[in-house]
C-alpha cells in the first residue's frame, strides 16, 4: 500500500490539521508514492528503535513524537541528525502524528480522560480550528417525473452522506413557473407563454470537493435546458478542538482509586503526586505529555484533580499552592498507552499492511526505590 493512501488513512484517525502549528507532523522522511507493507508504531525514534525496524524490515515508522524537531543545518552519521542520516540511508519512510493525535476525538486525551473517569470531556485550551471540510446545502428545483432520476444523479455524484447515513434529503413540492424567451428550446412549454409545472424542491447536503461535479450531473440529468439551483455554504458546527480534557467524573473517586486505573491502562510504575493524596475526586483534568501554562486553565477551572506527563518546578509549586491534587506518569508514559489503540484501529483500517509495536520504544527514565 502506497504512503499517501496510508496517509489519508492515518488522517481520518488523527488529522494533521489538528496540530498544533509549533509541531511537525505528517510525513517526515521518505516518498509519498513508496509502497509500504510493514509498519512499526512507536513514541520515539531512538537508535534502538532504529536497529529494531531494521530488523524486523520496517518500510515505515509511525511515530508519535516528530524525528525532526527543528531545522538541521547538517545531517551527518554523528551528532544529532544522525538517526535521520540513517532512517535516510535504510529507505524506512517516518511519519509522525504527535498533537493531531492529542487533539483529535479517541486520540490520547481523550484516553487519559476514559483512565480518570471523566464524562463528557471538553478541551482545556490551545485551541484549533474544525478540521471538517465545508458543507453546502444544494438545492434543485425539478419536475416530478424527474425526480427521481436528478436525485439518483446528485447522490452518485458524493452528495447525501450525514455521519453514517447517505443519501439523505428534504423533498417538498410546490409550483415552478417560467417563459420561454426567444432563443430558448423548452422541455416544457412553448415560447412567449408562461408555463406553470408542478415541481420538488429537492435539498441534500453536498461536501465542497464534490460540489461541482454535483451540478455538472444536475446538467446531464435534469429535462430542463437551464436548471434552477441553489448553493449555500454552511458553517461547520462550534465544537471545540484543543490540548487537554476537563469534566466531571461519571463516579467520584478517591486518589488511590484512579491510580489503580491509571496502573492497570498504562502500565506506569511510579507517579509522582502534587497535593493531597486522599481527597475525593468529583473533577479533573487531563493532559498528555508537558502541557506547560494549560495548568494555568486547569487552576482556575477549580478541579480536584490533574493528571499529566509531566510539570515544571513552577507550575507544581502553583498546583501545591492552589490547593490541586496532580499526578505525573513521566512524559512518554502518559502517552505510550495509545500505541494499542492505535494499532488495533490501523489494523481494521490497513488490511494488507503489517502493524507492530515497537518493543525497543521505552520512557529514557528509570524509577527505583531509595
Amino acid at each position: 500500500m502506497r504512503i499517501d493512501r496510508i496517509a489519508a488513512e492515518i488522517d481520518k484517525i488523527a488529522p494533521l490539521k489538528l496540530a498544533q502549528d509549533w509541531d511537525n507532523v505528517g510525513l517526515l522522511i521518505g516518498d509519498a508514492d513508496k509502497s509500504v507493507k510493514n509498519i512499526l508504531l512507536t513514541i520515539d525514534i531512538t537508535k534502538d528503535v532504529l536497529a529494531e525496524a531494521k530488523r524486523l524490515g520496517t518500510d515505515m515508522i509511525l511515530s508519535y513524537h516528530p524525528v525532526i524537531w527543528d531545522g538541521l543545518k547538517k545531517i551527518t552519521t554523528d551528532g544529532p541528525g544522525g538517526v535521520v542520516f540513517d532512517l535516510v540511508r535504510s529507505q524506512i519512510a517516518v511519519f509522525s502524528i504527535h498533537t493531531a493525535l492529542d487533539v483529535a476525538a479517541g486520540g490520547v486525551n481523550d484516553g487519559l480522560a476514559e483512565i480518570v473517569g471523566i464524562r463528557d470531556a471538553e478541551p482545556i485550551g490551545d485551541y484549533v480550528d474544525n478540521p471538517a471540510p465545508d458543507n453546502y446545502k444544494l438545492v434543485v428545483f425539478v419536475p416530478v417525473d424527474a425526480a427521481e432520476r436528478v436525485s439518483k444523479a446528485v447522490f452518485a455524484a458524493g452528495a447525501g452522506h450525514i455521519g453514517n447515513y447517505s443519501k439523505c434529503s428534504f423533498q417538498t413540492q410546490g409550483e415552478g413557473s417560467f417563459l420561454p424567451l426567444a432563443g430558448a428550446r423548452p422541455a416544457i412549454g412553448r415560447k412567449g407563454k408562461v408555463q406553470k409545472v408542478t415541481e420538488i424542491r429537492f435539498e441534500t447536503i453536498v461536501p465542497a470537493d464534490k460540489l461541482q461535479a454535483c451540478i455538472a450531473v444536475i446538467q446531464t440529468a435534469h429535462p430542463y435546458e437551464t436548471p434552477a439551483f441553489d448553493c449555500y455554504r454552511l458553517c461547520n458546527p462550534a465544537d471545540k478542538f484543543g490540548l487537554g480534557r476537563i469534566g466531571r467524573l461519571e463516579e467520584p473517586a478517591r486518589i488511590a482509586k484512579i491510580i489503580e486505573r491509571i496502573k492497570k491502562h498504562t502500565g506506569a510504575k511510579a507517579v509522582g503526586i502534587v497535593g493531597d493524596e486522599k481527597r475525593l475526586v468529583k473533577k479533573a483534568a487531563v493532559c498528555a505529555g508537558s502541557c506547560g501554562k494549560i495548568i494555568n486553565s486547569v487552576i482556575a477551572a477549580k478541579v480536584d484533580l490533574y493528571l499529566t506527563g509531566e510539570l515544571k518546578h513552577h507550575y507544581a509549586l502553583a498546583a501545591q499552592q492552589a490547593g490541586l491534587t496532580c499526578i505525573c506518569l513521566s512524559h512518554t508514559v502518559s502517552e505510550r498507552f495509545m500505541l494499542k489503540k492505535l494499532a488495533a484501529i490501523l489494523r481494521k483500517q490497513l488490511k494488507h499492511v503489517t502493524i507492530k509495536i515497537s518493543k525497543k520504544d521505552a520512557d529514557p527514565f528509570k524509577w527505583k526505590e531509595l
